[in-house]
């Protein structure tokens, strides 16, 4: 690897101009264990600074942000070490902090700290951090990320928008991660049954069957104001149908993305997916139902109330008390996540046809039940090959001269693309829902439902797949190792990942590189013991 001495000064002085054109956000997220009890099942969980989800981190469009991470973590029922993932964030020139460990770095060792310097850009809307180790963030490590914009061209249709109308929507496990994981993925799973959770939490309160009756969460509102409410799925696996209680609403945002205005009463939201809505406080003075009832919840936990997902919106002179109506359900107009179009800038890059791209690829995912005799677990391939973790990250392998597809281990699905490349990936093999996430990037939707859309195709950085194949296209202008996966996390860990490696050339000439801090991890890392990794 490349001495950084040269780059110090370079990196010095685009930090300073940086602080000097906007604000230096900082913050301290302190990753450790707090016993806590979302649904009233008291547990040890893993946690930023104590609390499910993690506190708000938020900046202006324009600022920079440093997130200090110290490691805390004890328990040893639950994995020690840690890395965070800033979702829906490009990193431009700063893949190094993207966070998913072994793709773009080791992860920080327990007792240890590291910095992340976030490299915002132009970037605005409503993204979600979590820790991309292994399953760790299934035990807690999660929280809201908001980049406000004081220029939003919404920002007429709203009157509120700050800490109070963040949503974010949860599954909660009682049991810990390493053990649900090892279940999963143990050749006794002959039916590849999934880990659902015991309950589904609106701003982490839930309930789960025969539990104890925990106060709902509450989002306060004034007769008359109209709301942004930023809705966040930050799950494992559950799927929700979202919905207000006699309130219908417009869609503006979807992961990121500014939308041309979308009218309607319920959506589905999929892990990793964010929305941002605005909804007119039009109603009586009353308490209103939030319905977030999970569409994936039939299965083997039997705490499950999959329908008792709710919260409250309470108008300023309601009763403290919850509503006094039915719970009732969602219908009318249901956002169509096939025709979302984004506002500025719509159109998919490369040719209106199939194949309209510099490099496709065809990925074809298959399930492989576990089998005892011949002693294999669940694995979800990807054109007959699981994903496996390096022991070394990508990045360093790209950093130390990796320039092709072989120079990259098989189990790693690494694909190399060339800077300016359109890139379009099929993805097939996939029957029920599976919410794709690519890092580094947004992509256009162009074929999704037997729907096929060149011109103004949906945009964001997860994509609901299946049935059939769904089509992505982006353009590879950002050099670094670029994971996609699925964020259902059972089956990311079971292998249901590819990486882009995108202009390995680039890369290594950035002039912005890693820091020493960065170096550091892996060989601390490496020297843990295992069960402290």
């Amino acid at each position: 690897m490349r001495s950084l001495s040269f780059f110090s000064t370079l990196i010095s002085t685009t930090l300073l101009v940086t602080q000097v054109l906007a604000d230096a956000k900082e913050y301290t997220l302190n990753v450790g264990n707090a016993y806590i009890a979302p649904d009233g099942f008291y547990r040890s969980a893993s946690v930023a600074n104590g609390q499910f989800p993690g506190p708000l981190l938020s900046a202006t469009k324009g600022d920079s942000m440093k997130v200090t991470v110290n490691n805390q973590l004890s328990d040893s029922r639950m994995r020690r070490s840690t890395s965070i993932h800033w979702h829906g964030i490009f990193q431009t020139h700063n893949s190094y902090n993207d966070g998913p460990a072994f793709v773009t770095q080791c992860p920080i060792a327990p007792g240890n700290s590291y910095t992340y310097d976030i490299n915002i850009g132009d970037q605005a809307g409503t993204y979600w951090y979590h820790s991309h180790l292994s399953s760790q963030y299934v035990d807690g490590v999660r929280g809201p990320l908001v980049i406000y914009d004081p220029d939003d061209p919404h920002k007429a249709l709203y009157d509120v928008d700050d800490e109070s109308t963040i949503i974010t929507l949860a599954d909660w496990y009682h049991r810990f991660a390493p053990d649900l994981q090892a279940e999963y993925l143990s050749p006794n799973n002959t039916l590849s049954r999934e880990q659902l959770p015991d309950c589904g939490t609106i701003n982490g309160i839930g309930r789960y069957k025969n539990g104890p009756t925990v106060d709902r969460a509450v989002i306060n509102v004034e007769a008359g104001k109209r709301y942004r409410f930023r809705i966040i799925n930050a799950s494992a696996i559950g799927l929700f149908r979202f919905s207000l209680e006699g309130h219908s609403f417009t869609v503006i945002e979807a992961d990121g993305v500014n939308m041309v205005p979308y009218p309607a009463n319920y959506l589905e939201i999929s892990p990793g997916q964010r929305y941002s809505i605005v909804v007119t406080a039009s109603q009586a003075v009353a308490n209103y139902w939030i319905r977030a009832p999970l569409l994936n919840g039939s299965g083997n936990n039997a705490n499950l109330d999959p329908t008792n997902v709710f919260a409250v919106m309470r108008y300023a002179g309601a009763p403290v008390a919850e509503p006094t109506t039915a719970t009732g359900f969602a219908s009318g107009t249901k956002l169509q996540e096939v025709a979302i179009v984004p506002l500025e800038n719509p159109g998919a890059p490369g040719l209106p046809v199939n194949g309209g791209a510099d490099k496709v690829f065809n990925l074809a995912f298959t399930l492989q039940g576990g089998n005892v005799a011949a002693n294999t677990g669940v694995m979800w391939k990807v054109n007959g090959r699981a994903y496996q973790p390096p022991s070394v990250p990508t990045l360093l392998k790209v950093l130390s001269g990796a320039s092709t597809n072989d120079d990259f281990d098989a189990s790693e699905n690494s694909f190399v693309i060339a800077s300016g490349d359109v890139v379009e990936i099929n993805i097939s093999g996939v029957n029920n829902p599976h919410p794709f996430h690519l890092h580094g990037h947004t992509f256009d939707v162009v074929r999704q439902n037997g729907v096929a859309n060149y011109v103004n195709p949906p945009r964001r950085d997860v994509v609901t797949t299946g049935p059939g194949t769904t089509t992505i296209r982006f353009k590879a202008d950002n050099p670094a190792p670029w994971i996609l996966h699925c964020h259902i996390e059972w089956h990311l860990e079971g292998g249901l990942a590819v990486v882009f490696v995108e202009d390995p050339d680039g890369q290594r000439n950035d002039p912005i590189q890693p820091s020493l801090a960065w170096e550091n991890l892996c060989p601390i890392y490496n020297a843990l013991a295992p069960e402290l990794q």
